[in-house]
Order: structure tokens, then C-alpha cells, then sequence
């Protein structure tokens, strides 16, 4: 599956949309009372496919990619795109109350624990704003990692290589005894893949896999088919 030339040694995460996720219900009640709109969680989430489709398409910075990520969530919804100055001062409040990105998959703990329990390193690499290792924190996930590298303190990003290259040094793993885990073709696959790194895209539910790149459609399917390959080799 990893394709790498080695045994694998090391599993990297992105954070949003990977270990991360939106608190949909929070998110869609708050800004639903802030416009005046009777928005859902549900019918926040359904819209994930086209906002994931903006943010890949999106050349700008990762700020300016999350925030064209939460405007389409948004428009998707409902919400006129007039009303956007609005939705962006509540979604600031709420940040500065609780990270947005709060949500795991059920699968998340087993899957990390089963990886860690294996024998292998794992950690973190994303383009965030600084607070991906609070978030992690808050979530009970920051104990499974053995490096956090944030693009907003380490001052580089996705899909920089160099980003990729600082959390191996700290591991000491060479790139092709590890792989990364994320769901941007453009910023995370291809960006590991420059730092010399095997890449795995996490699919959401009904998205169609890209040609010439490996997927798994959830963590715990990545666990139980990296220790089988494991066992196997």
C-alpha cells in the first residue's frame, strides 16, 4: 500500500479533515442565529464535498484556502454570499472560544493506539494558524504524536517539502521509511511526495479516489491494512 522502499518506520498526519474535524452542529447553530437562518448540522456537513473541491482548487494561502473551505460550506447551506461578513465575525468568536476543528471519528483512538502499539512513530504536519497542537490537546489525540509541526510556527507550509523533511529530522526517519496521511491532493500528496515521502489521500464518504494515488476511506481501515503489511513483509 505505502509503496515505500523500506519498512515503514513512521505514519504523518494533516490535522483538518484528517484527525480534525468541524464541529458541524456547534457551528451551524451559532452562525444559523447570527443570520437568521435555520441551518443544520447535516446540511452544513452536505456541502463538505464542494467546499473540499474549493480548497484544492484555491491557489492562494492556507488561511485563504480554509476560509474559501468555510465560505462554500456555508453557501452550499443556504446562506447568501452577501452575508459572508457576518458568518466570518462568528466563526472568529467561536475559534477564540473553542477551536473549530473538534471533531474525531469514532475509529480515531483504536487506530492511533493500534499504529503507536506496532512500534511506529507518528505525527502531525499541517497548515494551521498556530493552534493545531491546542487542538489536538482538546481533542485527547496529542498524546499519540511524537512531533507536531504547525505551518504558523515552523513559518513554512504545505505543500512545501521542507515542512515535511522538519517533522522527519525531529523522528529520525528517512523519507521513504514513512508516509503521510492527508486530504489534499494538491497540498498534502504532492507535497510529501516531493519531501520523498509515500502519501495516502482520506476520502471522504462519496468522493471518487484520484487516478495514480492510494486512498483508505477511513483511519482504522488505514491501521488494519499498514500491520497487516507489516506482518506480511
Amino acid at each position: 500500500m505505502t509503496a515505500a522502499a523500506v519498512p515503514l518506520r513512521a505514519v504523518l498526519f494533516d490535522a483538518g479533515n484528517t484527525l480534525l474535524f468541524l464541529d458541524h452542529a456547534r457551528i451551524a447553530a451559532a452562525v444559523g442565529a447570527a443570520v437568521g437562518l435555520p441551518l443544520t448540522g447535516p446540511a452544513l456537513a452536505a456541502g463538505s464535498g464542494a467546499a473540499a473541491r474549493t480548497m484544492e482548487q484555491a491557489r492562494a494561502t492556507d488561511r485563504e484556502r480554509a476560509a474559501a473551505y468555510l465560505e462554500t460550506l456555508f453557501v452550499q447551506a443556504g446562506v447568501p454570499p452577501g452575508r459572508m461578513g457576518e458568518v466570518r465575525d462568528c466563526l472568529t468568536r467561536l475559534h477564540g472560544e473553542r477551536h473549530l476543528w473538534s471533531g474525531i471519528a469514532d475509529d480515531t483512538h483504536t487506530a492511533l493506539s493500534r499504529l503507536k502499539d506496532a512500534g511506529l512513530k507518528l505525527g502531525v504536519v499541517s497548515n494551521s494558524d498556530g493552534r493545531v497542537e491546542e487542538a489536538l490537546q482538546a481533542a485527547g489525540l496529542r498524546g499519540y504524536f511524537d512531533v507536531v509541526v504547525d505551518s504558523a510556527l515552523a513559518g513554512i507550509e504545505k505543500p512545501n517539502p521542507a515542512i515535511f523533511r522538519a517533522a522527519l529530522d525531529v523522528l529520525g526517519v528517512p523519507a521513504d521509511a514513512a508516509l503521510y496521511v492527508g486530504d489534499l491532493y494538491e497540498v498534502d500528496v504532492l507535497g510529501a511526495r516531493a519531501a520523498g515521502m509515500a502519501a495516502m489521500l482520506l476520502l471522504p464518504p462519496g468522493a471518487s479516489p484520484p487516478s495514480g494515488c492510494a486512498t483508505v476511506r477511513s483511519l482504522g481501515a488505514l491501521a488494519e491494512d499498514l500491520l497487516k503489511e507489516r506482518l506480511a513483509s
